[in-house]
């Protein structure tokens, strides 16, 4: 997660008094039953410095933990949305991925969604929260190569993971208009222009390089295949390594577009892949679910809000309609 910007739909409330907004929750969850309503008021317009500090009066003033407290009140989506405004961004970030890799299966979206749209000072974030032990038994790196190889994941796909774990991606803004071309020779010569694809060669670049001079790979890409790098990577792969690689592609395009999209898809047809819903809703509402929403109604014609108070089920969409600030 970027640091926190001024396209974000959630940004700090004035006359902020932690003290009183502690006292507020706590009387929202007095008596027989519970007031949502207050809890939204307060924690959805809030941004995650100021949640800390509501934490710490809480703490200070009744003596208890609010997420404690949060969580023996509330249950379901709500309490998945609560929870997750109370967390620091790389917190968060972990919580999500170690939810994703917890049991039998591998929620991969999680994965591919979080390590496909992080910068590297945010994998590094995410790793100090492994590396501390406060709320995860494993070093993150060892945690999803190991999950990886127990899901029979494909060793590329597991080399994309440890690509991004090493948080090595050039970040400056230089294009090097002749190693764009190369860049765009290598990835076509490792696909399109021969029998099988050679997805370490995809990884080599697509994992490194910096945006803007991946922006000029892509378009040298398409002068050289007749295509766009997205319609080759669905001819050439499949499965997660497709998803892995598209999502790729996509953050570097727009990062507000990519989450539009993935919004659209968690709430279209029959039921709502919650997890994903709140994910981005809560994790994008102080960086840029201006641009997001924009971008969805660019992109299907309709508002976001309007689809997820149309589309959704539960009390939980009323937090999420806060987050999203409105038409």
């Amino acid at each position: 997660m970027a640091a926190i910007g001024n396209r974000g739909t959630v940004t700090e409330a004035s006359g902020f008094n932690p003290d009183d907004d502690a006292q507020k929750l706590r009387e929202a969850m007095k008596g027989a039953g519970t007031d949502e309503a207050a809890i939204i008021k307060v924690l959805a317009h809030r941004t995650i410095a100021q949640r800390q500090r509501i934490k710490l009066a809480y703490k200070q003033t009744v003596g208890k933990d609010l997420a404690e407290d949060l969580s023996s009140e509330l249950s379901g989506h709500f309490q998945s949305v609560v929870l997750g405004l109370l967390m620091p961004v790389p917190v968060y970030d972990a919580y999500e991925l170690k939810a994703a890799m917890k049991g039998a299966g591998t929620e991969e979206a999680c994965l591919i969604d979080i390590l496909a749209s992080r910068s590297n000072s945010e994998m590094n974030a995410i790793n100090e929260v492994y590396k501390k032990g406060d709320c995860f038994e494993a070093n993150f790196f060892h945690c999803v190569v190991c999950i990886s190889c127990g899901s029979l994941c494909s060793l590329d796909y597991i080399r994309y993971h440890i690509a991004v774990l090493k948080a090595g991606r050039d970040e400056s803004d230089k294009v090097d208009e002749a190693l764009a071309v190369k860049d765009a020779k290598d990835i076509f010569e490792a696909g399109e222009a021969r029998w099988g694809t050679d997805e370490v060669k995809f990884l080599t670049v697509l994992c490194v390089r910096n945006r803007n001079h991946l922006l000029r790979v892509f378009d040298e890409y398409k002068k050289i295949s007749k295509r766009d790098i997205e319609d080759s990577i669905k001819r050439e792969m499949s499965g997660s390594l497709e998803d892995v690689f598209l999502a790729i592609v996509k953050c570097l395009r727009s990062k507000p577009a990519f989450f539009a999209e993935r919004l659209y898809k968690s709430m279209k047809g029959l039921g709502t892949t919650d997890s994903v819903l709140i994910r981005i809703m809560v994790s994008r509402a102080e960086i840029d679910m201006l641009d997001i929403k924009e971008h969805f109604l660019k992109m299907y014609g309709k508002s976001l809000h309007s689809f997820i108070k149309g589309d959704t089920s539960g009390d939980y969409r009323k937090i999420l309609l806060e987050l999203c600030g409105g038409e």
